[in-house]
Order: structure tokens, then C-alpha cells, then sequence
């Protein structure tokens, strides 16, 4: 777009990679939670803000439930490599058709209730997943994980909270069938993990308050037993 500039010069880069790149598509999530509930998109995105900065400098990392991965390119910014793993076929043909080379991202379809990742990690992490989970199977979701990591390794796992339900959406109460209290939440992944901390989180602030008033939790788990 030689022919057009913008009125401060400085924003002609951003002309130019509109014309390099074109303009970035939202994914199918994504897209679905920009017209439905916009802010719910920057809560979404904090969220993976806050693991992107706990797993800064990690080699190896992978995303459990994936989803359309539109917020993991923030993780992309601070680890070497990362892998992202859904259960649900047309998520992940929708990652592919947006994938570009500055942020190509390795993809692929895995139920972690069936068995451990294919290769090791550094860290893993699992964002709104484990509440989709029936009780019965929670049990083969942590072990798995627990088992893909590497000596030392660390997972961090985000959900929705019991107490926040109340407030949660038609479409999101069709899916929390497992929701948990804080102090729940921490008592589940001390079973398979020698040190968990547990942060809570509103809209998109992440703090150490009082777990009953979070609408979100973190378990940050290190040292699987």
C-alpha cells in the first residue's frame, strides 16, 4: 500500500503488515466469544497471560485442550516450543488453517483420559478442561499429565470455581459438570504432586484472596509423585 499513508507515519507498519500478512482471523472460539461476550475475551486472554509469565524460558511445552489455541500464541512469546493438543477434530483443522510462519504452531487431536501425551514436557498446561471432566475420569486426566512431564516438570492447570456457577452462562453450565472450591481444587492435585499453589483469579486480575469469593482458580503443580 505505497500509495497510502497514514496521517502519523509510524502507523504505516501497521498498513504494511496488513498488506504482508492480511488480517488476523479470530478461531472458532474465539470468534463465538468476540460476538457473544466481548470482555470475556480479555478474561480469557489474561489467563493465558498468567502462564505465559509462569512459564517463561521453558524448552518444551504443551497445551492440553486447545481449543482454537487463539490465546496460546501468548505462551509462543515466552517459551521455545510449544505443542497444543485438543480432543475435538474441527479445533484443530481450524488451528491449521490459521497457522502462519512467525507463529506456526505444532497441532494435533488427543484424549488425555485415554492415555499420556506422546512425548515428554517441560510443563504442561490445561486451561478450562478438567471442569468438563466426569468425576469418575478425573483421576485419569491428572495421572496422564502428570506422567507426559519431564523430571521436574511443572503443569498448571486453570478452572472455573463451584462458587461461580451462579453466575456462568446456558452454554458454559452444559459442559461444568465438575466444578471445585479452592480449597477442593488444591486437596485433588496434592495427590499427584508434591507442592501445589493455588491462586485465584476475577475477570482478569490473578490474586491470593479469598478462595469462596474467585470466580477462577490456578494450580500451579510442581514434583509429581
Amino acid at each position: 500500500m505505497s500509495n497510502v499513508s497514514t496521517v502519523e507515519k509510524q502507523y504505516n507498519d501497521c498498513l504494511d503488515v496488513m498488506s504482508e500478512h492480511g488480517l488476523a482471523s479470530l478461531g472458532i472460539m474465539s470468534n463465538q466469544v468476540w460476538h457473544d461476550d466481548p470482555r470475556r475475551l480479555a478474561f480469557m486472554l489474561a489467563r493465558y497471560k498468567f502462564v505465559s509469565k509462569m512459564l517463561s524460558g521453558r524448552n518444551k511445552v504443551a497445551e492440553i485442550g486447545c481449543g482454537d489455541a487463539f490465546g496460546s500464541r501468548i505462551v509462543q512469546q515466552e517459551v521455545n516450543n510449544l505443542h497444543v493438543y485438543d480432543i475435538d477434530p474441527i479445533f484443530i483443522k481450524d488451528i491449521e488453517n490459521r497457522n502462519n510462519k512467525k507463529w506456526s504452531l505444532q497441532a494435533a487431536i488427543h484424549n488425555i483420559l485415554s492415555g499420556s501425551l506422546p512425548e515428554k514436557y517441560d510443563a504442561i498446561y490445561s486451561l478450562d478442561v478438567v471442569e468438563h471432566i466426569e468425576p469418575t475420569q478425573e483421576h485419569l486426566y491428572i495421572q496422564h499429565i502428570a506422567q507426559s512431564l519431564a523430571p521436574h516438570g511443572i503443569a498448571i492447570i486453570g478452572a472455573p470455581t463451584l462458587e461461580s456457577q451462579t453466575y456462568a452462562s446456558p452454554q458454559s453450565k452444559i459442559g461444568h459438570i465438575n466444578c471445585k472450591s479452592g480449597v477442593d481444587f488444591k486437596k485433588f492435585f496434592q495427590q499427584y504432586f508434591h507442592t501445589v499453589f493455588v491462586f485465584s483469579m476475577n475477570d482478569e486480575v490473578v490474586h491470593t484472596g479469598f478462595f469462596p469469593m474467585a470466580h477462577y482458580t490456578f494450580a500451579v503443580c510442581c514434583e509429581a509423585k
